[in-house]
């Protein structure tokens, strides 16, 4: 009797662990598909959603709050006249694998970023780099051709990760980091899969397995979440139904702040759009709270240049180029259009542009504007617009962090070209005055605001929803990622 009762006590004990017991995977949703998962070689900011901070690292990195602190490397110095950074690396760090992370790696980093024919998204980060030496194994010395005092933060952006010269190539289908998840899978067209590193040189995180989901549909992420074949949907695609999620105990909300700066992409070099008169009528044609309140559903800020309103340096220019019809028609007229034109408008296909460019086709019609909209895939959209330059007007959320800089690269998709910014950039990379920055910082600002290189539309919302037993996951995105490395779930 009394052993059947021990049995039973135990068999009772054992079933309740097992109920009890911590889980350890999660299924991430994406709207959008990475064309290929190599930070180093790609633009699209769905790489790194899926591979910062889990699968590659670099010699520092992001936080969540947006503060900047050490990664691959554990400490630097800087000289006297700021030109050169020495990195002391970590030790014990492993590739997936099973090689050394040494100096060499990060010397083959660098300089393959920085190269002539480098494919690298964000080559410019690298232009500074004058020479990458190897002191030894944990020890690497980077000299800059001039100072530049935003360097540590450079190096924490997803394309400055460190990769090994044996493993790069492959790094678009088969990434081999340092992380502490390692590559599994990837489906193409459903999902990517991620197993945890037994390897990994720093904490351990409390997930063994992570899946990407991709779904592009708004309605098709609604129905997932609320299955429960989702767990997360940090980059929620369809806000309208929060307020579903929101009186769901099941679920919470991470409702925060972005570096997407959403605009109106213009190409400056386009025959009719090099006429400063035609962008400004752009400009006063669009009514940025109807575009908000219709496509983001009230979720998002207006801005008036290319720059994040939760920066202490942000300068709120909406008022330079607010809402007003009568002004662009006649700003049109001035500049010959007095019957109207016809622009292209090619939308990739994230929510906010496709039902966003409904609403500014409509804006631009009132005021003698024809839009015609062409809906476009992601690689066909970085095909075209970024890489082909072959476009009148689009719409895109730049959500890389301080990317002011990119109005200094007249080759850049929008081909603007302008000295005086590009000298204003030079200034602020040898500036290490903080309110010397911020003077340039504000200048920069103000300066593509009265070009109207671009039209300024919102800053992006991070509108994201997760089971209510997750914990972990940013609520802002300081950078393109959705970080495990702190993720788990509660009892």
């Amino acid at each position: 009797m009394f052993a059947r009762l021990r049995l039973s006590a135990a068999v009772l004990a054992l079933t309740a662990a097992s109920a009890m017991a911590q889980q350890t995977d999660i299924t991430i949703g994406m709207q959008l598909e990475p064309p290929n998962l190599d930070p180093t070689g790609g633009a699209a900011a769905a790489i790194d959603e899926v591979v910062y901070a889990n699968l590659f690292e670099g010699l520092t990195r992001y936080n969540a709050d947006g503060s900047i602190s050490p990664g691959l490397a554990h400490d630097w110095e800087v000289s006297e006249d700021g030109t050169v950074y020495t990195f002391h690396l970590r030790e014990g760090v492993r590739f997936h694998d099973g090689t050394d992370m040494t100096g060499a790696d990060v010397k083959f980093s660098l300089d393959r970023a920085r190269a002539e024919d480098s494919t690298n998204a964000q080559k410019a980060l690298f232009a500074g780099i004058a020479d990458v030496t190897v002191i030894d194994p944990l020890t690497v010395q980077v000299t800059l051709s001039a100072p530049n005092s935003a360097f540590p933060v450079n190096m924490a952006w997803g394309d400055a990760v460190i990769v090994a010269p044996e493993s790069a190539d492959k790094a678009a289908t088969a990434p081999v980091g340092t992380g502490p998840f390692k590559f599994s899978r990837w489906v193409q067209g459903d999902r990517v899969e991620l197993v945890r590193n037994p390897d990994y040189w720093g904490e351990a995180p409390a997930l063994e397995s992570a899946t990407f989901k991709f779904i592009s549909d708004p309605t098709a992420a609604f129905a997932a979440m609320m299955a429960g074949d989702i767990d997360a949907f940090p980059g929620y695609p369809a806000p309208e139904t929060l307020i579903q999620f929101e009186a769901d105990p099941r679920f919470q909300l991470l409702i925060g702040s972005t570096e997407g700066e959403t605009i109106l992409s213009t190409n400056n070099k386009d025959e009719v759009l090099s006429d400063i008169r035609v962008r400004q009528a752009l400009a006063h044609a669009i009514d940025r709270q109807a575009i908000i309140d219709g496509a983001m559903f009230g979720y998002g800020t207006p801005i008036g240049t290319h720059f994040a309103p939760h920066h202490p340096d942000y300068v709120d220019l909406t008022g330079q180029s607010a809402y007003d019809p009568d002004k662009a028609r006649a700003l049109l007229a001035e500049a010959g259009y007095a019957d109207g034109l016809t622009l292209s408008l090619k939308l990739p296909p994230p929510s906010y542009a496709r039902r966003g460019g409904e609403i500014i086709a409509a804006q631009l019609r009132e005021v003698g504007i024809t839009a015609q909209i062409e809906n476009l895939e992601w690689a066909q959209w970085l095909e075209q617009v970024f890489r082909g330059k072959d476009y009148d007007l689009t719409i895109v959320s730049h959500t890389e962090p301080m990317d002011i800089n990119i109005y200094a690269r007249p080759d850049y998709y929008f081909q603007y070209d302008n000295p005086a910014f590009q000298q204003l950039m030079t200034d602020l990379n040898l500036a290490t005055d903080p309110a010397e920055r911020s003077r340039i910082l504000k200048e920069a600002q103000q300066t593509i605001a009265d070009d109207y290189v671009n039209g300024y539309l919102f800053q992006l919302a991070r509108t994201g929803v997760a089971n209510a037993k997750i914990e972990g996951l940013w609520a802002n995105a300081p950078t393109q990622a959705n970080d495990l490395t702190g993720v788990r779930w509660t009892q």
